[in-house]
């Protein structure tokens, strides 16, 4: 089963190569990675070690605290973090400073996947949101060592996925030792795909005990400084929504003419693209990465990293991407926070659980559409009120729920132990 997994993966992988190489092509993301993901990282650890795998930069803000958290209950074994992104390898620098090492995860094939393992001897693996490596995983079994899904989810669309593959899973969830869920449907969706039962646990959200109220730095503040002006921050935007972003901030333009946008692409290789766009819109557009004087155009691009979620105690209202279009969404929870009021769009499949209890708490709002947009910011601007009522209903189910860092610890310790 195992053999057959490597051999599909591996054909695939011969095939996308073209693709991956063009798209590539500008920053050479897959090229500077495939040596280390292919022959393992340059660290080691003699005595054994803990192993944190985040593949991008949800995951690895998810995994901050745990990591601190770790590195206080076991001062003796190193921590080693790995990613599977650049960009989750390039907020992990920052967000993973206490980690002993940063490395990019090893292709899920059985010899680098060896090579890591033996390098770095880890008595614990930590998978973070239900990241089902194969062959990682039982590689790991083979050789003793406890595995752990930690943050766990399953959104219903990849639980429709799974099911397709689930006697695949089923094999492979059989060695992980524990799996640490969000919430009771993940628990659920996990299980009928085959995890033990009395394997699983619920044990919450660990992004929120990951935030941060810390604001904006004065570096920062001092840029984006608007005296007093309204600012409305488009967040994780991706491919199509744009121009909707756009067409409202004109309309907020008609009602408020000193409202500023700063529009946060998701991806690095859209910053040029969505700069353009910006540009042909007829807007004054400004890049954050050449910003070194306070800002005075009509739109920014913030194209550096890690400063997103700071950025956010910046603004007077705001909008999370990956919504108005069918990707599943993005973490409204680094906006809500700063008690700022959030909209998304439609598609907040990754996030459910979330949606759901901040729209039925009227913490978050919700447009049905792209075409709705332009209307539901405006209203929000014109009415102060509201919007403080739904970033102080946001912040309050925050505080309402932290607790799984405790949780999520104490069960690790067990198996460390």
């Amino acid at each position: 089963m195992y053999a057959l997994y490597t051999l599909v993966t591996a054909g695939l992988a011969i095939l996308a190569a073209p693709f991956l190489l063009w798209k590539g092509r500008g920053t050479g993301k897959y090229v500077r990675t495939f040596r280390e993901r292919m022959n393992g990282p340059g660290l080691s650890a003699e005595g054994g070690s803990i192993w944190v795998h985040a593949v991008s930069v949800g995951e690895v803000l998810a995994a901050r605290p745990l990591i601190e958290r770790l590195k206080e209950r076991f001062p003796g074994l190193p921590l080693f973090v790995s990613t599977t992104t650049v960009t989750g390898n390039a907020v992990a620098q920052k967000a993973a400073a206490r980690a002993d090492g940063l490395f990019f995860a090893p292709f899920d094939w059985p010899r680098p996947v060896r090579r890591t393992l033996t390098r770095l001897k880890p008595r614990l693996l930590v998978l973070v949101e239900t990241e089902i490596w194969p062959n990682l995983i039982h590689e790991a079994r083979r050789r003793g060592i406890r595995v752990a899904v930690v943050n766990g989810r399953i959104s219903p669309r990849s639980f429709r996925r799974y099911l397709w593959v689930r006697r695949l899973l089923t094999h492979v969830l059989h060695e992980v030792d524990l799996f640490l869920m969000q919430s009771d449907a993940h628990s659920d969706r996990v299980r009928r795909i085959g995890a033990p039962s009395d394997r699983v646990r619920t044990v919450g959200n660990l992004k929120y005990d990951a935030l941060s109220r810390t604001g904006a730095s004065d570096g920062l503040v001092r840029l984006v400084a608007l005296d007093g002006a309204p600012l409305w921050v488009a967040g994780s935007t991706a491919e199509g929504e744009e121009p909707a972003i756009l067409e409202a901030f004109r309309a907020l333009r008609g009602r408020f003419p000193e409202i500023r946008l700063l529009i946060a692409p998701r991806h690095p290789e859209r910053f040029e693209t969505v700069f353009n766009l910006v540009s042909a819109s007829g807007w004054r557009v400004e890049r954050r990465s050449t910003l070194t004087a306070p800002w005075t155009g009509d739109v920014l691009v913030l194209d550096t990293l890690g400063e997103l979620a700071p950025v956010y105690s910046l603004a007077t209202l705001v909008f999370v991407g990956g919504s108005l279009v069918p990707l599943g969404g993005h973490n409204v929870l680094e906006a809500a926070v700063h008690g700022k009021a959030v909209i998304v769009g439609p598609h907040m499949e990754n996030f459910q659980e979330i949606a759901d209890l901040f729209t039925s708490e009227r913490a978050l709002v919700q447009v049905p559409s792209a075409a709705a947009l332009p209307a539901a910011v405006l209203d929000l601007m014109t009415d102060e009120p509201r919007r403080r009522r739904i970033g102080d209903a946001a912040r309050g189910l925050i505080d309402g729920h932290r607790g799984a860092l405790d949780r999520t610890v104490e069960a690790l310790s067990a198996l460390v132990a």
